[in-house]
């Protein structure tokens, strides 16, 4: 059985970009341009034309933009979504024949051959081509190809048959009857330009309050706002804002006896007071938080909230559906593990009950009623350890009906896990950058993100702490190293993101030597921060963050070109806009504890500079400016003053 018309002689492969074999759709914002590339071909010396087609879900009509050629059999064409969904793409090509006969018609002519049943053959496929063509083009196709028919000067008929007035008006109405299409339909999701640029401060409710040993509240919150969005912040996040269970509940430093008065872990949801759509009572009421959310819209700010489908025992799906959880031989309930360690306050969900389509409109339905409460970004604890399948259907389904909705997968886990849920719908991921301090490493790292596949779906967003996690260099960096590493966030990344009182007041103390968490940490106690306090970190952050908004190459992740250095303990890059209007180039002293200089090479050609020329670099982070000569300039940086040049070029 012949599939298809025998006479379809074009091939068409390795259409990019595509994930999975078009399993899941590529990630682009509104505005994003995407660019197709694919290998199209025909047997034979024919001359080939490709076409990319696109359009929109709700749209019936494709949109065919005409395809480059850009050597070697390789095509390429771009397009940028204009609104918000999901695009269907795919490549067509099909063999021209008129701008074939064009080809052997100018050889032929310049090897003084006689062209005359040359040009006949053209009158003809300029007649085919007045066919296809409406009434008011036809007739001047008709027109020509009478002119080259009765034409006796041959020059004369070579020349009009190769004008570009000819041949943009056929190849307007190419013959596609044997057209080849690519055998899959490829998608791409066009989501709010604030899944590509977002800077994100957590901190915790309960410690928002101004009175020491208060529980905050959510009008503390309030209070709070001014103060984050006069450093640039555009989303706060807050951890788990629920009730928090009794039973086991942790103490100080995650002690496993909790005393009298102790508040326990906010991961550790649910009591008799609710559960996962329940607001802990110290907090206030919802009516508060509504307030809060509308209240940060005032600030051009957004609220998100933390996720996580765990439960402490007291939670009341302990006792509704007990077949969502694993119960043990002796009749005692799972608790969480990753032994050695224990989190005996947490119990995780049984993802494998029978019971499982309930569960899941159940969790579904958590989304849905913070969403109703106006919350459209969630930071989703721990998403690798509950079902992928689960995951995908979730967001795919919330998405469908609030496609503002951005979901951040916190997990910081196996490369291809972490990967599998960017592209089963996460909107953005946590990253391995807060353990990449070398120079080697945030290359390698940088490279893998933007010049690989990665970049189509894998969105990075840059934490260089978390409650969980205060990285060696952090601890012994001290100032120096909070600086570096937030600038290095907020201009590697376009989202980045810190938890922010003990970032800004440069809080550093571990547990002990070599263990990675905060003494005293806050997910166990009730904290008092002095919000009206000033520090460098929270002057570089609140320049950083202005600097980040002013400046268009640094709201996408995808630019980054690295410079050479003659040390390597000092870091270059450039980022420059679409335009390359905003041209920005940062260094970096990676060691905090020592003055670094040495010579970098400026990646001229990327930053569209001449090699000889002079221009001029203005520090952002201090106002000063420099005369760079050519591509090779000096640099010299003290961690005890600015660790960090952020140059605009101008």
């Amino acid at each position: 059985m012949i599939e298809k018309d025998g006479r379809s002689r074009v091939v068409i492969e390795h259409v990019q970009p595509q994930i999975n074999s078009g399993r899941f759709p590529v990630k682009r914002t509104v505005g994003e341009r995407l660019t197709v590339i694919a290998d199209v071909f025909a047997d034979g010396h024919d001359e080939v034309r490709a076409a990319l087609l696109v359009k929109h879900e709700q749209d019936s009509d494709w949109q065919e933009i005409p395809m480059e050629f850009q050597g070697n059999d390789r095509w390429e064409a771009s397009f940028t979504p204009e609104k918000r969904g999901v695009y269907e793409y795919t490549v067509q090509g099909w063999v021209d024949h008129l701008l074939t006969w064009q080809k052997g018609l100018k050889k032929k002519f310049e090897a003084i051959q006689d062209v005359g049943v040359e040009l006949l053959i053209g009158a003809n496929w300029i007649e085919e081509a007045a066919e296809r063509a409406p009434a008011h083009d036809a007739q001047t196709l008709r027109n020509w190809a009478t002119q080259l028919r009765n034409e006796s000067n041959q020059s004369a008929g070579v020349t009009f048959a190769l004008s570009q007035e000819v041949t943009k008006l056929v190849e307007a109405y190419p013959d596609k009857k044997y057209a080849s299409l690519y055998h899959r339909t490829l998608f791409m999701e066009a989501e709010r330009q604030k899944a590509l640029f977002s800077t994100w401060y957590e901190f915790f409710p309960r410690s928002a309050s101004n009175e020491p040993g208060k529980h905050g509240t959510f009008k503390d919150c309030e209070q709070v706002l001014p103060r984050i969005a006069e450093m640039g912040f555009d989303t706060i996040y807050l951890p788990p804002i629920h009730p928090i269970g009794d039973s086991n509940r942790k103490g100080a430093n995650n002690s496993v006896t909790a005393q009298p008065g102790e508040p326990g872990s906010p991961w550790a949801i649910g009591s008799k007071d609710g559960g996962h759509k329940s607001i802990h009572p110290q907090l206030g009421s919802i009516d508060d938080f509504v307030s809060l959310v509308n209240k940060a819209k005032d600030f051009n700010i957004e609220v998100a909230i933390d996720v996580a489908f765990q439960c402490s025992p007291d939670h009341p799906y302990v006792k509704e559906h007990p077949q969502w959880f694993r119960w043990r031989p002796d009749g005692s309930v799972q608790y969480a593990e990753n032994p050695p360690k224990k989190y005996q306050d947490v119990l995780p969900i049984n993802f494998e009950t029978e019971d499982w389509e309930n569960l899941w409109k159940e969790l579904k339905s958590v989304f849905e009623y913070w969403i109703d409460k106006g919350v459209y970004i969630f930071r989703v604890d721990n998403p690798h350890t509950k079902s992928f399948i689960f995951w995908e259907w979730c967001i795919r389904e919330i998405r469908r009906q609030h496609p503002d909705a951005i979901f951040l997968a916190e997990a910081f886990t196996r490369p291809r896990v972490m990967e599998q849920l960017a592209k089963i719908g996460f909107n953005q991921s946590y990253t391995y950058y807060t353990w990449r301090n070398t120079q080697f490493e945030i290359k390698q790292y940088m490279t893998e993100l933007t010049k690989t596949d990665m970049r189509e779906y894998y969105r990075p967003n840059f934490w260089p702490n978390t409650p969980d996690i205060l990285p060696e260099m952090l601890q012994n960096g001290g100032e120096s190293a909070h600086i570096s590493r937030v600038v290095m966030a907020a201009t590697l990344s376009s989202n980045y993101g810190l938890y922010g009182p003990v970032y800004e007041f440069g809080i550093n103390t571990p547990v002990y030597a070599g263990k990675e968490e905060y003494l005293d940490s806050e997910k166990y106690e009730v904290k008092h921060w002095d919000w009206n306090r000033k520090t460098k970190i929270r002057d570089v952050m609140t320049r950083i963050n202005r600097i980040r908004r002013e400046n268009p190459a640094l709201q996408t992740t995808w630019n980054i070109e690295f410079g050479e250095t003659d040390n390597q303990q000092l870091l270059c890059y450039a980022k420059v806009d679409d335009y390359k209007s905003n041209k920005i180039l940062v260094v970096v002293n990676l060691d905090p504890h020592h003055v670094q200089s040495g010579w970098i090479k400026v990646p001229v050609q990327y930053l569209n500079l001449s090699t000889g020329s002079t221009y001029t670099v203005n520090d952002l982070m201090t106002d000063t400016r420099y005369q760079w000569h050519h591509e090779w300039n000096y640099v010299e940086l003290h961690p005890g003053v600015m660790p960090v040049h952020v140059f605009r070029i101008e």
